[in-house]
């Protein structure tokens, strides 16, 4: 509320008369002599202030008022003749109804004199209350904001917090001294937008993203993080929060704040990288899975490439040379960096590549180096080109340990714009390496076990003997779908008598033990076919039988095919002692095994059915075990092969069977080698089990 006085004497009243002021917009008031009295009040003051007796003092038909301030003025007014006013002036009034109501008004005073009349007062009321509440609220949120304001930048001085205030678009407007100097820029440069340029590149587009659609959309709260460059040049993890400041339905301003999370953020990154690696390497079903998983958990948390590389069967000890041959078995590459890496391969380098260092001293090796200049000593070669080209600066190279030896090394590194691998960006990859560790080492374990039982089971499937009136050839391939070494195998030798066993087997079981049994079964095969050459096969698998039972009666699941191949009985009578001519004889059995497939010539192809028995391990050791005889026709192939050849996940076997018989007629004039590669082909790229086979096939009269 404000008063004014003006010196200007008022002009007196003309005159007229005071009906004048009846339907006048604003309450007048007329009071006469030096009491006061009141003889006069408009319809609008009193439908203001409500009826008052005319006739007597103002103050007493005002007592009710609480604010009664202004009619001091009277009495100077009325001595004095100099007007006064009162701007804005607070008034509770009370209606007949009982209701109090606080509203403001803007008060003119003036002195009357008519014409042979007592001089009096004129009051003139204009009520402002909507006015005044207008810039009351806007005073009262300006100083709340200040208020706001002045207790964040309170916090500050105790705290790590950033504060400024944005208009309802967005902008910065103010900001607190804790924001310049956290970032170490001017105000004039964090202004409007300009704030987003203290984020890191490659979180910027997120944030602003994230920023203006809150602006759009109004949340309740904002919350963001993102990496701050703070003055230093060094960046920190950060959270934002935001809230709008409302009046009615729109958006005054936002008030924000920016925390340090760094701690926080670190300790998040460790729990949730360390599960990832332990559930990743445990959900791996060999060496080679398990490091690729673990070099996708490492990238892009920690580095922009990783490489794992495997020692050779030195045990992690590097020769007298120092020299250091690996293989690289996995390698991820951050997304949107050039394609290019090398596939798996081996590598070579020396003494005092990172490497090699790394290997050598049993810890981890940090370098780092000018960006896209990679020294020789710190990239394998392999990989060295494709991070010249991305910007490399910096690399770490951690060794993984199996037994008390390093068994393979974890090679790590960032380009571009990322900041260099720092102390806590090693830790942690060693925390991850180490908490993979027990998986990572069983894999280990078992792909030694595995290379083992390969280098055994290729020991044992040689190359089938030269005959000269037989053609056999055989192949052995790995399943695709599983790195476990499997107990398929085959086997081709002469008997007495210029007859030739072929022999197809399949030990159950998927490791080091399959591929032993395997051994056995075979040597012991060998051995018994040559004691008892002379009898048929159904009688040597019965001895084989036997033997496996009263030996070794743990032994698993054996199943397998045994043939003789000879000439006639007519034929051998013939040649005396020369060689033999006419048609060749089958003699064969199969123990559980899928039956043999006889191919001929013109393209017909049946499966031999007969001499079928159990698996070895179910009959007494003394039951007979039946053999079956076949002519083979000039020209025909015979085929034994174990059921990785002819099984599919969801199909019957009988299916299988019928498919092998079709694709063996349409090869049926191709060589004996053709036709073994062209049956593996149709098979290999959707099998699940190891596939072997050897084929037999007479050579044609004359040659």
């Amino acid at each position: 509320m404000s008063f004014s006085r003006r010196s200007t004497e008022s002009p007196e009243p003309s005159g007229l008369p005071l009906e004048v002021f009846d339907p006048a917009p604003v309450g007048v008031l007329v009071c006469r002599g030096p009491r006061h009295v009141l003889t006069y009040m408009n319809a609008a003051y009193r439908a203001i202030f409500g009826d008052r007796p005319l006739g007597v003092p103002v103050r007493r038909a005002f007592a009710d008022l609480e604010q009664r301030g202004y009619l001091d003025l009277f009495d100077p007014v009325l001595r004095d003749g100099e007007p006064a006013r009162v701007s804005a002036a607070p008034v509770t009034v009370r209606y007949a109804h009982g209701e109090v109501e606080r509203r403001y008004f803007s008060f003119s005073v003036s002195r009357i004199a008519p014409a042979g009349e007592e001089p009096g007062v004129l009051v003139v009321a204009a009520e402002v209350t909507a006015e005044v509440t207008a810039t009351e609220h806007a005073r009262t949120l300006a100083e709340e904001r200040r208020r706001t304001l002045l207790r964040y930048q309170s916090l500050v001085a105790t705290s790590t917090e950033k504060v400024w205030v944005a208009d309802p678009g967005g902008l910065l407007v103010e900001g607190s001294d804790g924001w310049e100097r956290a970032t170490g820029r001017p105000w004039e440069e964090l202004r409007g937008a300009g704030w987003l340029g203290t984020a890191h590149p490659d979180d910027r587009a997120a944030l602003a993203e994230a920023w203006y659609r809150a602006v759009r959309e109004v949340p309740e709260r904002f919350q963001h993080t993102y990496r701050l460059r703070y003055a230093d040049g060094a960046y920190r993890h950060c959270l934002l929060r935001a809230v709008p400041v409302r009046d009615g339905g729109g958006v005054l301003e936002w008030m924000a704040a920016c925390v340090d999370v760094e701690e926080q953020w670190w300790r998040e990154l460790r729990d949730s990288l360390i599960g990832r690696a332990s559930a990743a390497v445990a959900e791996s079903e060999n060496a080679p899975d398990a490091f690729a998983a673990l070099s996708r958990v490492i990238v892009p948390a920690l580095a922009d490439e990783c490489g794992i590389y495997l020692l050779t069967e030195s045990a992690g000890q590097p020769p007298g040379d120092g020299r250091l041959t690996v293989e690289r078995v996995a390698a991820t590459a951050r997304e949107g960096l050039p394609a290019g890496l090398p596939p798996r391969r081996e590598e070579h380098v020396g003494p005092g590549h990172l490497l090699a260092r790394a290997v050598r001293e049993r810890r981890g090796v940090h370098r780092s180096f000018t960006p896209g200049a990679v020294p020789a000593d710190v990239a394998p070669p392999g990989v060295r080109p494709w991070l010249s080209r991305t910007g490399a600066h910096s690399g770490v190279a951690l060794p993984v340990l199996v037994d008390g030896a390093v068994a393979a090394v974890v090679t790590a590194f960032v380009c571009g714009d990322r900041a260099p691998i720092g102390p806590r960006h090693r830790t942690l990859m060693r925390e991850v390496v180490e908490q993979a560790h027990d998986a990572l080492s069983q894999a280990l374990r078992l792909q030694r076990t595995q290379r083992v039982a390969r280098a055994l089971q290729r020991s044992l499937l040689t190359e089938p003997p030269d005959h000269p009136h037989l053609r056999i050839a055989a192949r052995y391939l790995p399943s695709p779908a599983a790195a476990d070494v499997g107990g398929d195998w085959y086997d081709s030798f002469p008997l007495p008598g210029d007859a030739l066993a072929l022999v197809i087997g399949d030990v159950a079981g998927h490791d080091l033990g399959a591929a032993v049994t395997m051994g056995r079964m075979r040597n012991m095969l060998r051995a018994l076919a040559a004691d008892h050459g002379g009898r048929p096969p159904g009688e040597v698998v019965r001895r084989l039988d036997a033997a496996v039972q009263a030996l070794d009666p743990d032994t698993g699941t054996t199943t397998c095919v045994m043939a003789r191949v000879e000439r006639g009985p007519e034929a051998r009578a013939e040649a005396g002692g020369g060689s033999a001519k006419g048609p060749w004889r089958l003699t064969y059995t199969a123990a559980g095994h899928p039956p043999p497939l006889l191919i001929t010539r013109d393209g017909g192809a049946r499966f031999l059915e007969g001499a079928r028995g159990p698996l070895l391990g179910i009959l007494p050791p003394d039951a007979p075990r039946d053999s079956a005889t076949e002519e083979l026709p000039p020209g025909c192939t015979l085929l034994l092969y174990t059921d990785g050849l002819v099984e599919r996940p969801g199909e019957s076997l009988d299916r299988g069977l019928e498919r092998l018989r079709r694709n063996a007629a349409a090869l049926a004039r191709e060589p004996v080698g053709s036709l073994c590669d062209g049956l593996v082909a149709t098979t290999a790229a959707t099998g699940r089990d190891d596939i072997a086979l050897i084929a037999l096939r007479p050579a044609a009269p004359g040659r």
